[in-house]
């Protein structure tokens, strides 16, 4: 199983007329697969969208969106909104729960970091570990590693009922030992962004 999670920068204001449209395509496009979630950003990189994709490799991917793409399904006429486009594939993390219909928000954080070659098996054996009790305080919506595009990256998404419960659970599992997890390697780089979903993801 592949995730692709796609990311697309908007000219500013444009988002709510972006989700009025794929939302009016997204009926006929699941119908070839279907999608794992798609959010618009809060805090962070402004006028961005996220959407993830889960395919079961690359030969499914490109015979998917080329039936999509042929049928008049997607994509929805967005382009004159589009200013930056990226795509990387990603592998799930074997904790991870399945992306689908999941009401856990509405508030969600991506962490994107960033590891010295050879870092993440160590990051996964870790999290492996410690998620079953960090899961007792917020969910973990998502957990990858790259496969194609950036490599060394790990992204890592949390939902939360809002912005205090945010703040509560990552005092209360730092202050407990719960979190983060002893890996034995940090991080060389760490980003992060705030999302909502929108109206037509699987996972609000």
């Amino acid at each position: 199983m592949i995730h692709e999670i796609r990311t697309y920068d908007l000219k500013p204001r444009s988002v709510p007329e972006f989700e009025k449209r794929a939302g009016e395509m997204i009926e006929g496009r699941v119908k070839y697969s279907p999608l794992g979630g798609f959010w618009s950003t809060e805090v962070g990189p402004l006028n961005q969208v996220v959407h993830i994709w889960p395919y079961e490799d690359l030969n499914a991917r490109t015979d998917i969106r080329g039936k999509a793409v042929a049928a008049g399904a997607w994509p929805p006429n967005t382009s004159e909104f589009i200013v930056n486009m990226q795509s990387d594939i990603y592998l799930p993390a074997p904790f991870m729960t399945p992306l689908g219909d999941r009401e856990i928000g509405p508030l969600y954080e991506m962490r994107i970091y960033t590891y010295a070659p050879g870092d993440i098996p160590k990051v996964i054996e870790a999290w492996g570990g410690a998620i079953e009790e960090r899961q007792k305080y917020s969910p973990l919506a998502g957990a990858w590693y790259t496969e194609i595009g950036g490599l060394n990256k790990w992204v890592h998404l949390w939902a939360y009922k809002d912005f205090a419960e945010r703040t509560k659970v990552r005092a209360e599992t730092r202050e407990k030992g719960v979190w983060p997890p002893p890996s034995g390697v940090s991080p060389v780089k760490q980003e992060n962004k705030i999302l909502t979903p929108m109206s037509f993801s699987p996972m609000q």
